[in-house]
C-alpha cells in the first residue's frame, strides 16, 4: 500500500496517552494520524481497565445496599446475581463511551488507521493493515503510547480458564465460588471486592507487609480492617512459590509449605509495557527493563520520538496518560508546559471501602527529610457519613510551618474528595489557609475541612 502522510505527529497507540496527545496536538492544528492495533479506540483504560473494573464495583455496590437496606428502614431482598445483566450492563457503559470517543477524534480531523504498528526509522511507522498488507505512515514527530498488559511471574503459566489476568476476569460469565489472588495491589484488592460483594469466597497473597503497599500504612490497615470484616482473608508477607490444576480448579503453595484451594486464581502482580516488537532498538530508542527511557518531558533518546503512558516508567493510571499526552502535543506545538509532579498526581483504589491519595506519605516525608505534623480525622464523627453508614479515616499531613504534603483518605466514595486534596496539595496549600475554606454541610467533604482546621490547631468537632 502507497505511504502515507507526512503528518506534523503519528501517534502510536490510542489509549488514554495517545488519544489524548492527538486530541490536543489537533486542538493546536496539528495533522495527526492515530494507530491502534485493537478494534475499539481508548486502549485498556477503556476496554479492559478502569471503566468496565468501575462498572462492576459499582454493580458490586449496588448488590451491598440490597442486603443493608433493612438497617436503613428499607424493605428489600438480595436475590442473587445476574452475572449475563451485570456484564451487559458493563459491556453497554465501554461500547457508549468508545462510541463517544470515536466520534470525538473523527471531529477533529484525525485520520485512524487500525493495524499493528512498528517503527521503521525516526519518523515512519509500518503499519500491518490486513492480510501481507503494508502502510508506511510518515510524521515529522512519532509518539509512541502502546500501554501495557498483564504480566505474570517466572514459571506461572496464565491459562485463561483457572488460572487468569484481569483481562480473562472481565470476561467471565459467572461468579465463582472461591478466587485466590495472587497480588494485593489496586487491582488485586479490587476484583476482591467485586467477587466478595458477588458472594465469591476470597482471599488475597501479597508478599509485601500489606494491601496497597505503597500506600500510607495508616490506609493499608484501615482497608484491612475493613476486608476482615467483609469476610475477605488475605496472607501479607506470603511469597507465591507453585501453582498446579486441581478436579475442583487451583491448588496454590505459599514459602513454607502452606497450601491454598480455590475454584480460579487471579494473577494480579502488576502490568508489563507493551514495548517488544514495536521496532525500539532499531529506531535507537533506549529501554531499561522494557520501559522506554524518557525525560522530564516525554522525550526518548531519539529526538523525533516522544513516548507517554504505561510505556514509560511513570505512574499506570490513565489520567497520567491523558496529562503526559497533552504535555508531548503542547511541546510539539511550540507552548511549554510544565513537567509533571507525579507526587501530585491522585492515586484511588475503588473497592468498598474506597482508598484514595495524593502527596507523599509520612514514612516518604520523613525520608526526604522533612519535621512533619499529621492529622487524622475519623468519619464517625462526620454527620453524613453516619447517615450513610460510612466508616473511614482523613488523614493529613504538614511540614511543620509548612505546606500539606499528603492527604490519604479511606471510606466509600472518598475518591470523589481527593479531588480537592490535589487542589490543596499542588496549590502547596497551608493548613491555616484551607481551614479558612467553608465546606457545606452536611457532606463527607468537611472531613477534609475539619483535619485541616485540627491541624491548623484550631479544630471544631475533634478533640484538640
Amino acid at each position: 500500500m502507497a505511504d502515507s502522510g507526512p503528518f506534523d505527529i503519528v501517534v502510536l497507540g490510542a489509549g488514554s496517552g495517545g488519544y489524548a496527545c492527538a486530541l490536543r496536538a489537533a486542538e493546536l492544528g496539528k495533522s495527526v494520524a492515530l494507530i491502534e492495533r485493537d478494534e475499539s479506540l481508548g486502549g485498556t483504560c477503556l476496554n479492559r481497565g478502569c471503566i468496565p473494573t468501575k462498572a462492576l464495583l459499582h454493580a458490586a455496590e449496588v448488590a451491598d445496599q440490597s442486603r443493608e437496606a433493612a438497617k436503613f428502614g428499607v424493605r428489600a431482598t438480595f436475590e442473587g446475581i445476574d452475572i449475563g445483566g451485570v456484564n451487559a450492563y458493563k459491556d453497554k457503559v465501554v461500547s457508549t463511551t468508545v462510541k463517544g470517543l470515536t466520534g470525538l477524534i473523527k471531529a477533529r480531523g484525525i485520520e485512524v488507521v487500525h493495524g499493528s504498528g512498528r517503527l521503521t526509522g525516526p519518523t515512519t511507522v509500518e503499519v500491518a493493515v490486513g492480510e501481507g498488507r503494508a502502510r508506511t505512515i510518515e510524521g515529522e514527530h512519532i509518539v509512541l503510547g502502546t500501554g501495557s498488559v498483564p504480566k505474570s511471574l517466572p514459571g506461572l503459566e496464565i491459562d485463561g480458564e483457572r488460572i487468569i489476568s484481569s483481562d480473562h476476569a472481565l470476561l467471565l460469565d459467572r461468579v465463582p465460588g472461591s478466587v485466590v489472588i495472587l497480588g494485593g495491589g489496586v487491582i488485586g484488592v479490587e476484583f476482591a471486592s467485586v467477587w466478595r460483594s458477588f458472594g465469591a469466597e476470597v482471599t488475597i497473597v501479597e508478599a509485601l507487609p500489606h494491601l496497597l503497599p505503597l500506600e500510607e500504612e495508616s490506609s493499608s490497615k484501615r482497608l484491612e480492617r475493613a476486608f476482615r470484616k467483609r469476610g475477605i482473608k488475605y496472607e501479607v508477607g506470603s511469597r507465591f512459590e507453585s501453582v498446579k490444576t486441581t478436579p475442583g480448579g487451583v491448588s496454590l503453595t505459599l514459602e513454607g509449605g502452606r497450601n491454598l484451594d480455590a475454584e480460579l486464581m487471579l494473577v494480579a502482580v502488576g502490568r508489563a509495557p507493551v514495548s517488544e516488537g514495536i521496532g525500539l532498538a532499531e529506531a535507537g530508542v533506549e529501554t531499561e527493563r522494557g520501559f522506554v527511557k524518557v525525560d522530564e518531558y516525554c522525550r526518548t533518546s531519539v529526538p523525533t520520538i516522544s513516548a507517554v503512558g504505561d510505556l514509560i516508567p511513570t505512574p499506570q493510571l490513565a489520567h497520567v496518560g491523558f496529562a503526559e499526552g497533552i504535555l508531548v502535543a503542547e511541546r510539539l506545538g511550540g507552548l511549554a508546559p510544565a513537567p509533571i509532579d507525579y507526587d501530585g498526581v491522585p492515586r484511588i483504589t475503588y473497592s468498598e471501602p474506597e482508598v484514595a491519595s495524593v502527596g507523599i506519605t509520612s514514612a516518604v516525608a520523613r525520608e526526604r527529610g522533612h519535621e512533619i505534623k499529621e492529622v487524622t480525622y475519623d468519619l464517625a464523627g462526620n454527620p453524613k457519613s453516619k447517615i450513610l453508614g460510612a466508616q473511614g479515616e482523613v488523614k493529613v499531613i504538614a511540614a511543620v510551618d509548612g505546606p500539606v504534603l499528603g492527604i490519604h483518605m479511606v471510606g466509600p466514595r472518598v475518591g470523589e474528595l481527593i479531588a480537592e486534596g490535589q487542589l490543596i496539595y499542588n496549590w502547596e496549600a497551608l493548613p491555616g489557609e484551607v481551614a479558612q475554606l467553608i465546606h457545606p454541610h452536611p457532606t463527607q467533604s468537611e472531613a477534609v475541612g475539619e483535619a485541616h482546621l485540627a491541624l491548623a490547631g484550631k479544630p471544631l468537632h475533634v478533640h484538640g
